[in-house]
């Protein structure tokens, strides 16, 4: 008797994100979702936003299209058309998802709300993506990446004391908050196969960036400090002491700090034992009881007395050197990476972490950063690269909506799709 096999359809993501919530469908997509881009006739916007493929400006060669786009299929449909909205309403009627990061309205005034859609399809999972989230006074603000940082607090203990705020060089707020979104949206579809009941999910990016500096509050409770502003040093674990964090190095910089307790006794051993070697013995770190070493005892006075023959000990040597060494003598001590490192990471290639993606319009494939989970039983979707303005409409439009070669030619010819 022949085992009878069940094909299970990917669940559909529609996906109406700009590059606000990119990243959320192509996690979606990554995890096995048949997410399909939305865009307006002739593509969208943000495939004009480098860095671009060889520095050659094209609005097929972003890279950031590339990255948050990839393994997504593509369509094009003009939704401030009446029949634009139709097909939208059409492809929703099977969808399991619908992402967008349109402002707050904007969805409704077409009659793409959640209402709507979910009159039509109650099972779907409706996911928004928006800087203050849709309600309450500040929901159709307008917010960059530097906006969302600067009103979640982030930014205030950003960069050296003393100084202005720093901005996290990348835009960050946005990913963080769709991959939030990635991760409610998967929850609320979790819901909906046990109960059948679709729901909206409200992102606010403010408050998801919020959560990163959720040490902020304890830090206050337990210490009575307010933490601000402290540059290459760690400020408020002790009350008293503020400890350095990035120390120089001959090509770049690692990350190292003295440690009390019982976590820190084999490294803080090991870096004494080092520096009698170098001939940088320091009486003050010989003479220490690692055992009883309090932390919280220490003065300021102390702690950069300990801390200069370390400083002296890592400008002698490079990172590999000093993370080679560290890993010998079971020092915690971490090398700064730079791009180039990570891309030479032997750890990462040890994985087979890189996968070239083919792109038939460019002469060479192009390295991409594998799967972010390993999953024995059921591995997450091979890389493929980002869709094409409308490159999946027939397959979408004729093969699945049933629409003749007719329809399609006269909705082309119309501007909508």
């Amino acid at each position: 008797m022949h085992e009878k096999k069940c094909l299970v359809r990917s669940p559909r993501v529609l996906d109406m994100t700009n590059r606000n919530g990119h990243l959320c469908g192509r996690i979606l997509a990554d995890l096995g979702a048949d997410v399909v881009k939305v865009e307006r006739p002739g593509g969208d916007p943000d495939r004009r936003i480098g860095p671009f493929y060889r520095q050659t400006f094209d609005r097929e060669r972003s890279l950031l299209w590339f990255a948050y786009n990839a393994n997504k299929r593509g369509i094009t449909l003009n939704l401030d058309t009446g029949d634009g909205r139709q097909i939208l309403k059409t492809l929703a009627d099977k969808a399991d998802f619908l992402i967008e990061s349109f402002p707050p309205g904007t969805m409704d005034e077409l009659g793409l709300g959640y209402a709507a859609l979910a009159e039509i399809n109650p099972r779907m999972i409706y996911t928004s993506i928006t800087p203050f989230g849709q309600t309450g006074p500040y929901k159709n603000f307008k917010a960059s990446d530097l906006v969302v940082m600067a009103m979640s607090g982030l930014l205030y203990m950003t960069g050296r004391p003393g100084e202005a705020p720093l901005r996290i060089s990348f835009p960050q707020s946005f990913l963080l908050a769709a991959a939030h979104a990635a991760a409610a949206s998967m929850i609320a579809y979790f819901h909906r196969e046990t109960t059948g009941r679709g729901q909206h999910v409200d992102v606010s990016a403010r408050e998801c960036v919020l959560w990163e500096i959720s040490n902020a509050i304890p830090s206050w409770k337990l210490n009575r400090k307010i933490l601000k502003r402290a540059g290459s040093y760690m400020s408020g674990r002790w009350a008293n002491i503020k400890q350095k964090l990035l120390w120089k190095c001959k090509d770049g910089y690692v990350v190292f700090y003295i440690l009390s307790g019982g976590f820190g006794v084999k490294t803080n051993r090991g870096i004494v034992a080092w520096l009698q070697e170098e001939g940088l013995d320091s009486e003050l770190l010989t003479n220490v009881d690692w055992n009883d070493f309090d932390m919280s005892e220490q003065t300021q006075e102390t702690q950069n007395q300990m801390e200069a023959p370390i400083a002296e000990l890592f400008s002698r040597h490079t990172k590999a050197e000093l993370y080679n060494e560290a890993l010998k003598r079971k020092i915690m001590l971490s090398p700064v990476s730079t791009a180039r490192d990570i891309c030479e990471n032997t750890q990462l290639h040890a994985r087979n972490f890189w996968v070239e993606v083919d792109h038939p319009e460019i002469p060479a494939g192009i390295p991409y950063p594998g799967p972010f989970a390993r999953l024995s039983e059921t591995p997450l979707a091979s890389a493929r690269r980002a869709p094409l303005p409308g490159e999946h409409n027939l397959e979408i439009y004729e093969k699945e909506l049933a629409f003749s070669k007719r329809d399609l030619r006269l909705l082309h010819q119309s501007g909508i799709i």
